[in-house]
C-alpha cells in the first residue's frame, strides 16, 4: 500500500518538475501587454510634454521683456524632450512587463523593446501628419498669394492697357535702331537704351570686352557730361562695389548653408541618442516590471 502511495507521489513530483520545465523553456509575448504599455508611454509623453509646454510658456515675460534667450529655450526643450521620452518609455515598459506574465526577466524585458518600436512609429506618424498639414497650409497660402498677385498683375496690365499709344511705342523702336552711333548726338533715351544692353552683356558674361567697355565709357561720359577716363574710372568703381556685394552675399548663404547643415546633422545625432536610449529604458523598465511580479507571486506564496 505504501508502495502505491510512493508511486504516486513520484509521479505527481515528475509531473510537476516537467511541467515547470515546459515552463521555464516557454517563451510567452504578450501582445496586449506591448500595446497596453506602448498606450502608457504615449500618454505619459503627452502629458510631460504638456507640463513641460506650460512650463516654458510660463517663462515668457513679453511686457518686461524678461525672457530666456532662443539658444536657452531650445536646450531646455530638447533636454526635456528627452527626459520626457525616458520617463514615458520607461513606465509603459515597466507596465508592460508586469502584466507579460513572462517567466524570465530577459523575455519581460523584450516586451519593452515591443512598446519601444510601437511608441516611436504612433511619434513617428504623429510627426508627419503634423508636417503634412503644415506643408499643405504653406501651400495653400502660397498659392493664394501667387493668385493674387497674378490678379493684381492682369488688373493692372488691363488698366494700362488702353493708355499705350502703338504708335508712340512704334516712334520709340525706330528712334532706337536708327540712333546715331556718336553719343553726342544720341537722345538721353537711346544712350539709356544702349547702356542697359551693354550692362546686360555684363551681367550675362561676366565681363566686358574691349570695345564694349569702351563704348560704355564713351556713353556714360557723355549722358553724365565728363571725360571718357573719369567714366572709365566711375564704371571701374562700380563694378567693384558690385563684386563685393555679390561676394559678400554668397559669403552669407554659405554661412547659412553650413550653419543649417549643422544644425541637421546635430539634429540627427540627438534623434539617434534619444532613440537609443528610449530603448534602453523600455528595456529596463519592462525587465523591472516582470522582477516585481514576481515577487509579489513569491510574497503571496509565502
Amino acid at each position: 500500500m505504501n508502495r502505491v502511495g510512493n508511486t504516486s507521489s513520484d509521479g505527481t513530483m515528475m509531473h510537476n518538475a516537467s511541467s515547470t520545465a515546459g515552463r521555464m523553456w516557454h517563451h510567452r509575448a504578450s501582445l496586449s501587454a506591448v500595446i497596453v504599455g506602448a498606450l502608457v508611454a504615449v500618454t505619459v509623453g503627452i502629458t510631460l510634454t504638456a507640463l513641460g509646454a506650460a512650463i516654458g510658456s510660463g517663462l515668457v515675460d513679453a511686457v518686461d521683456r524678461d525672457s530666456p534667450s532662443a539658444s536657452s529655450f531650445t536646450m531646455a526643450a530638447g533636454g526635456w524632450m528627452l527626459l520626457t521620452n525616458l520617463v514615458g518609455l520607461f513606465v509603459g515598459g515597466l507596465v508592460a512587463g508586469r502584466l507579460s506574465g513572462a517567466l524570465s526577466k530577459q523575455d519581460g524585458a523584450l516586451h519593452g523593446l515591443g512598446v519601444w518600436a510601437i511608441a516611436s512609429l504612433f511619434a513617428l506618424m504623429l510627426l508627419g501628419g503634423v508636417a503634412g498639414r503644415v506643408t499643405s497650409a504653406v501651400g495653400s497660402a502660397a498659392g493664394g498669394a501667387a493668385n493674387s498677385v497674378a490678379q493684381a498683375a492682369g488688373a493692372a496690365a488691363g488698366a494700362a492697357a488702353p493708355s499705350i499709344n502703338p504708335r508712340e511705342l512704334a516712334d520709340r523702336a525706330r528712334a532706337a535702331l536708327s540712333a546715331p552711333s556718336d553719343p553726342a548726338r544720341m537722345s538721353t533715351d537711346q544712350r539709356g537704351a544702349e547702356i542697359a544692353r551693354i550692362v546686360g552683356t555684363r551681367i550675362a558674361q561676366g565681363n566686358l570686352n574691349d570695345a564694349d567697355r569702351q563704348r560704355l565709357n564713351t556713353l556714360i561720359g557723355a549722358e553724365a557730361g565728363i571725360p571718357a577716363d573719369e567714366a572709365d574710372r566711375r564704371v571701374r568703381a562700380y563694378e567693384a562695389e558690385a563684386q563685393r556685394v555679390a561676394q559678400e552675399a554668397e559669403q552669407r548663404a554659405r554661412q547659412v548653408a553650413d550653419a543649417t547643415a549643422k544644425a541637421a546633422s546635430l539634429s540627427a545625432w540627438f534623434a539617434f541618442a534619444a532613440m537609443l536610449l528610449g530603448g534602453l529604458a523600455a528595456w529596463l523598465g519592462a525587465g523591472s516590471g516582470a522582477t516585481s511580479r514576481w515577487r509579489d507571486e513569491e510574497t503571496i506564496a509565502r
